[in-house]
């Protein structure tokens, strides 16, 4: 989860930006209002097939030196969190380059998988039973959390279920490494017409390796030990830096955000990201499927706002197959099935899903899983 965009910082690392972009993500508003969805709005995944945005700043592709690039980074993490640069520089020292994360980032990207053949990567009995007997043992937590968001209790879950099969499998790496490995030897693979995008993946890296730095000190863990998966995200969310920073939520009131171990901590935390970032609509639905009239042609949006009004959707021959309530927006979703193509409208809450990671199929598996978990009979695949 949890993977954000960049953020020109400073002069942190390899190149500096011309101007300052907006923020990648929005802090929690302290209304407690949900954040309108922004069309074409960037999120935290890691591959996305939304188009970027257009506004993003220009970066100079100029090789800077491992050593100087390091040494900006030590300065700049240190004027930026107050962190003496004697302590960051002796982190550092601590970290290693990893090659099976450079291995990893480098792996050149798979065929996309169809909806049939990528449901099943999510979604199985197993999956099915864990989810239940996991919302079982946890049921009075989630359902407070339930209570107090409005994102419901097997959403959550399902979140789990997917990203680390229920806090079973949330990561081997040390995250210092990874982040250290991508900030400073984000792979690159020799096209030039690959270059501004792994410059500008090696600057993520490199402010969420920052962030990590005032992450731990403000909740007092230890950077040297906290594991997660390859590309720095961690706990049983799978949270980047910047995500734990700007959505986790101390859930039982301890005085700490504790996604590692605090079950309060983390259903918050996942609930608290879908209401702030992704703008979660207490008892809306998610998606329904939907019909597409013969002769119509496929509408694809570049994104999953949901901008369009059902009578706009209407226009273009897709039509709910079942009932929905009125003054609604939706955006269509279409996915290949094992039978054919399956058209569905998505709603608020199915872009909220979306922001965790930016696929469709992703927000759809998360979405069936949910329902699966609740009861519900599966659609097909």
């Amino acid at each position: 989860m949890i993977r954000r965009t960049l953020a020109c910082m400073l002069t942190l690392g390899l190149v500096a930006c011309a101007t300052q972009p907006p923020s990648p993500s929005p802090s929690p508003q302290a209304s407690g209002a949900p954040n309108k969805p922004v069309p074409g709005q960037k999120g935290p995944a890691e591959a996305a097939p939304e188009a970027a945005a257009a506004t993003a700043a220009p970066v100079d592709l100029t090789p800077v030196p491992f050593e100087v690039a390091r040494a900006n980074f030590v300065r700049d993490t240190a004027q930026r969190y107050g962190i003496p640069a004697a302590q960051i520089e002796a982190t550092l020292a601590q970290a290693q380059i990893r090659d099976p994360i450079i291995a990893a980032m480098s792996r050149p990207a798979e065929r996309v998988k169809p909806w049939n053949e990528y449901r099943p990567m999510f979604i199985s009995q197993s999956r099915i039973d864990g989810g239940r007997k996991f919302l079982a043992e946890h049921r009075d937590e989630l359902t407070r959390v339930q209570q107090r968001t409005g994102v419901p209790a097997e959403v959550i879950v399902a979140i789990i279920g997917v990203e680390t099969s229920y806090g079973r499998n949330t990561g081997s790496y040390r995250v210092l490494d990874a982040l250290y490995t991508l900030a400073f030897k984000y792979p690159r693979s020799g096209d030039p017409a690959k270059l501004e995008r792994e410059v500008r993946r090696e600057l993520y890296f490199r402010d969420e390796l920052a962030r990590l730095f005032a992450l731990t000190r403000d909740e007092k863990l230890d950077i040297t030990a906290i594991k997660g998966s390859y590309a720095g995200a961690m706990g049983m969310g799978q949270f980047m830096p910047s995500s734990y920073q700007d959505f986790a939520v101390d859930g039982n009131g301890d005085g700490r955000r504790d996604l590692f171990n605090s079950y309060d901590d983390v259903f918050s935390s996942i609930a608290n990201y879908f209401v702030k970032k992704g703008g979660w609509v207490r008892g809306g639905p998610v998606a329904v499927p939907a019909t597409l009239a013969a002769g119509r042609e496929e509408f694809n949006p570049t994104d999953w706002a949901p901008t369009w009004t059902l009578s706009a959707l209407a226009q273009r021959g897709y039509q709910p197959s079942v009932s929905v309530p009125a003054g609604l927006t939706a955006t269509p979703i279409t996915l290949e099935g094992s039978a054919g193509k399956q058209y569905w409208l998505g709603f608020q809450n199915y872009y909220a899903i979306t922001r965790y990671n930016l696929s469709k199929m992703y927000a759809m598996a998360v979405f069936q899983l949910s329902q699966a978990i609740a009861g519900q009979e599966l659609p097909p695949a």
